[in-house]
């Protein structure tokens, strides 16, 4: 069976060689398509019975293009790009490869928040984040990389997720709330790990953000769609000691930029999944899952269940 792996964003050479490898190691045929175009990506599919991408948009239109396609795989945790509801119209299995990421993104938060406790580095007194409060909204396992990494900062951990029991997240060593209102009232920080749903889309705005104790930081590396940027842009703009941070350039970036200068940052483009280890990891992942799902149908990750 031939399974293509389509980027516009190429994984890491190593990466790449590793994917190969996996592929041709269990008989199938590896299509490899970097820096493709929409057109690329709709004539590479039409043989392709398994498909691995990265950010790439995965719609209608190129499950159209595929009458062979069995499977997609994310490389990474999220899965927005990919439109469940017509993958699952065409009987397709859609998988992503949750965890392999999850330090990567961990890391780059704790990047961040340093950076901006130490107002980016300007040579003016900053402060540090022994007992401080973190709120982490999510505990998956990016949620728990923070908690894990906040620990030996010292920092006092709490965490809100609905989906997970009280006591998955006090093994971890992180008190549970429930209620999204004391998680942004009790914590000086707040990470966002929320995924982009219609329950979440723009639910993070200035009632929330106006709770945060004196100097909160807002830390986004979830997704952009989760923000409400006019009423986050609100809260600022009425509270000078407030400030954020994301590796998800928000729609409003220049107007943020102008208006509060040092006490926001944000990344180029999406930077949390960008280390070697985590783009090796999610690539052999991704590899594993779609050859597992074409050989014996596992799908111990699907999300269009």
């Amino acid at each position: 069976m031939k399974i293509l792996v389509f980027t516009e964003k190429p994984f890491a050479p190593a990466a790449v060689k590793a994917i190969s490898d996996v592929i041709n190691a269990s008989g199938n045929e590896l299509e490899l398509v970097e820096r493709g175009t929409r057109d690329d990506l709709l004539n590479a599919v039409k043989e392709a019975d398994g498909l691995i991408v990265r950010s790439d948009v995965i719609d209608a239109e190129v499950m159209n293009a595929a009458p062979n396609l069995k499977v997609i795989v994310r490389a990474g945790a999220g899965y927005d790009n990919i439109d469940l509801k017509a993958a699952t119209e065409h009987g397709i299995c859609v998988m992503n490869t949750p965890g392999q990421n999850s330090n990567a993104v961990a890391e780059l938060v704790f990047g961040m928040v340093v950076m901006m406790c130490r107002n980016q580095y300007n040579g003016t007194s900053g402060s540090e984040l022994k007992g401080k409060s973190l709120g982490i909204y999510a505990f998956g396992q990016v949620g728990r990389n923070v908690a894990r990494i906040a620990k030996g900062f010292d920092m006092k951990v709490t965490a809100l997720d609905v989906f997970v029991p009280d006591a998955v997240i006090e093994a971890e060593g992180v008190t549970p709330l429930h209620d999204v209102n004391e998680l942004f009232s009790q914590n000086q920080f707040v990470s966002l790990h929320i995924p982009a749903t219609p329950a979440t889309k723009h639910s993070i705005g200035y009632d929330l953000v106006m709770r945060m104790p004196k100097n909160g930081v807002l830390i986004n590396t979830a997704r952009k769609e989760v923000i409400d940027e006019p009423g986050l842009i609100r809260a600022l703009e009425e509270r000078p000691d407030l400030r954020y941070v994301s590796d998800i350039k928000p729609e409003s970036a220049e107007e943020f930029e102008k208006k509060f200068a040092a006490r926001v940052f944000f990344t180029p483009k999406k930077m949390g999944a960008q280390t070697a280890e985590a783009n090796f990891n999610a690539g052999v992942a991704a590899a594993e899952q779609s050859i597992a799902y074409l050989k014996d149908g596992w799908n111990k990750f699907q999300v269009n269940k």
